[in-house]
C-alpha cells in the first residue's frame, strides 16, 4: 500500500503470552484488544518524534501483555485482553490519514485509534472518527483548536494542547529574569506553529507589556534551509528568539544557527525541544531555555511508575526517553483505565465503543509524567504540569543535561474548562494557581 509501513502485531507482542482465565472469563472473540497505533515512521519527524514514540509505545505494550507494568498497571494488557497492536506510518499529509483512519476502523477492525503528532493531522481526523462512531484518542498534537472550534463524542486528547507550553515558558521566562524588551520569532507555517506563536505573544502581552516584536517568520513545514530566516534573525539583534519548531526542522535551525552566531546574539526559548537534545548533543548551545511539553525525559520527576518507564524505555532502547514516547505512554496507560473502568461496570466483558466513552470521559490517571485529567471539553481534553529548564553540555557523560529546572502545576498553564485558550491569556489568566 504505497510507502506506508504496517508494522504488525507480530514485531511488538510476544507469542506466547497467557491471559488469566481467572478474569471474568470474556469470550474467546474478545480475548484480543486491538489497538490502531499512529506516529511519523519515516520524513523529518521520524528520527526524533515518530520512532520514540513508537518505541514508547512498543515498551509499554509489551509489559503490560506480560502483566510486568508496577500497579495500579499490573494487570495483564487491558483488563486480562491481549493488546494488539497495528502501527500505521503518519507520514504523507492530511488527506492520506484520513483515508488510512477509514481503513483502521473498516478493514482491520481496531477498536480504538490511538495516536497522531501534527495538528494538521488531528484537524484532519477528529472529524472523521465522529462520523464513523469510533473512538479515537490524540496523544500529541498540539493545537488547542482540535476541541476549541468543534465538540466531539468520540474523540479524546489525553495530553495538554500547546497554550500550557507557552504560557509555562513565559511564566518561565519571567521567574528567571529573563530580559525581554525586543523579541523574534519563527514557527512553522501550518496550525502548531501559528497556534503556538499567537499563545506566546498574547502570553508575553501580560507579563512583558512593553516588549516589541521584530522580525516574524513563518517558514513551510519541512523547509529543511533557514539561512535567509537566520539573516533576518541575526541582523534584528532581539533580547530573545522564540520558536516552537520541533522534529528535523529543529535540528536543522540549531545546526544551522549556531554557526552564525545567532545563540550568542540572542536568548533562544524553545517551547519543545527536548527531543532534539539526543541527535545534537554538543551542537545544542548551551543556556537554551526549552520545554518539553511535559515534566518529561531529564525533567521528569521520580516515581514508580516513572523509574519503570524512563529506566526499561532506556535498557530497551540505548537511550533515555524523550517527550513523544512519554505521551504515547501515558495516552495507553489512560486507555487501560477506562478500558478496567468500563469492565468493572460490565461484569468483566469487553467493553462497548459507548461504555469505553463514558469511562474515558472525565478520567484521571497517573502517569510516568505526572498526573493526566481530563478536564476540558466536557472531559475530553486533558492537562498536566509542565516543566522548563536550560541546557548544559556534560561532557563526561556525552549528552545535554537540564538545569535550573521549574515545575508548574497543570492548573497554572492550562485555561479553566469553558474558556477559550487565548481569551484566558487575553483576559490576564484568571484563575491561575500556580502554588
Amino acid at each position: 500500500m504505497d510507502h506506508i509501513r504496517r508494522i504488525r502485531r507480530a514485531a511488538l507482542v510476544a507469542a506466547t503470552i497467557v491471559v488469566p482465565v481467572a478474569l471474568t472469563a470474556p469470550a474467546s472473540a474478545e480475548d484480543t484488544f486491538k489497538l490502531g497505533v499512529v506516529t511519523f515512521l519515516s520524513g523529518p519527524a521520524a528520527e526524533s518524534f515518530g520512532v520514540p514514540a513508537r518505541n514508547g509505545g512498543q515498551f509499554v505494550v509489551e509489559e503490560l501483555n506480560k502483566g510486568a507494568a508496577p500497579t495500579p498497571y499490573d494487570k495483564v494488557g487491558f483488563g486480562g485482553m491481549k493488546i494488539e497492536p497495528v502501527v500505521i506510518d503518519e507520514n504523507g499529509g492530511a488527506t492520506k490519514q484520513v483515508q488510512e483512519l477509514r481503513n483502521l476502523y473498516e478493514r482491520d477492525k481496531v477498536d480504538v485509534v490511538l495516536g497522531y503528532i501534527g495538528s494538521g493531522d488531528c484537524l484532519a481526523v477528529a472529524p472523521i472518527a465522529e462520523e464513523l462512531k469510533k473512538m479515537l484518542i490524540l496523544m500529541d498534537c498540539g493545537t488547542p483548536r482540535i476541541f476549541e472550534e468543534a465538540k466531539y463524542n468520540y474523540v479524546f486528547r489525553t495530553a495538554a494542547h500547546a497554550t500550557m507550553d507557552n504560557v509555562g515558558l513565559i511564566r518561565y521566562m519571567k521567574a528567571k529574569g529573563v530580559k525581554m524588551t525586543t523579541l523574534s520569532a519563527i514557527n512553522q507555517d501550518y496550525a502548531w506553529g501559528q497556534d503556538s506563536r499567537a499563545d506566546f505573544l498574547a502570553a508575553a502581552g501580560q507579563l512583558y507589556p512593553d516588549a516589541k516584536l521584530q522580525a516574524d517568520l513563518f517558514p513551510k513545514f519541512g523547509a529543511g534551509q533557514y539561512g535567509t530566516e537566520i539573516s533576518a534573525l541575526v541582523s534584528a539583534g532581539s533580547d530573545v528568539v522564540y520558536s516552537s519548531l520541533w522534529g528535523g526542522d529543529l535540528q536543522a535551525f540549531i545546526l544551522q544557527a549556531t554557526p552564525r552566531g545567532l545563540p550568542k546574539r540572542s536568548q533562544l526559548v524553545l517551547s519543545a525541544a527536548d527531543h532534539v537534545l539526543p541527535p545534537l548533543s554538543d551542537k545544542m548551545p548551551d543556556g537554551t531555555i526549552i520545554g518539553a511539553r511535559g515534566a518529561y525525559g531529564l525533567m521528569s520527576q521520580k516515581s514508580p511508575i516513572n523509574d519503570w518507564f524512563f529506566k526499561g524505555y532506556q535498557n530497551a532502547n540505548g537511550i533515555y526517553p524523550v517527550q513523544a514516547a512519554y505521551r504515547i505512554a501515558q495516552s495507553i496507560l489512560g486507555l487501560k483505565t477506562a478500558v478496567e473502568k468500563a469492565m468493572a461496570k460490565n461484569g468483566g466483558k469487553k467493553p462497548s465503543t459507548d461504555e469505553l466513552i463514558a469511562a474515558m470521559t472525565g478520567l484521571e490517571w497517573q502517569s510516568p509524567g505526572g498526573l493526566i485529567q481530563m478536564k476540558l471539553a466536557d472531559g475530553h481534553q486533558a492537562i498536566q504540569p509542565i516543566a522548563f529548564s536550560r541546557t548544559k553540555y556534560n561532557p563526561d557523560l556525552k549528552r545535554v543535561d537540564l538545569v535550573d529546572i521549574q515545575y508548574f502545576p497543570a492548573e497554572c498553564v492550562n485555561p479553566p474548562a469553558g474558556v477559550k485558550s487565548i481569551d484566558w491569556i487575553k483576559g490576564g489568566m484568571q484563575g491561575a494557581k500556580c502554588n
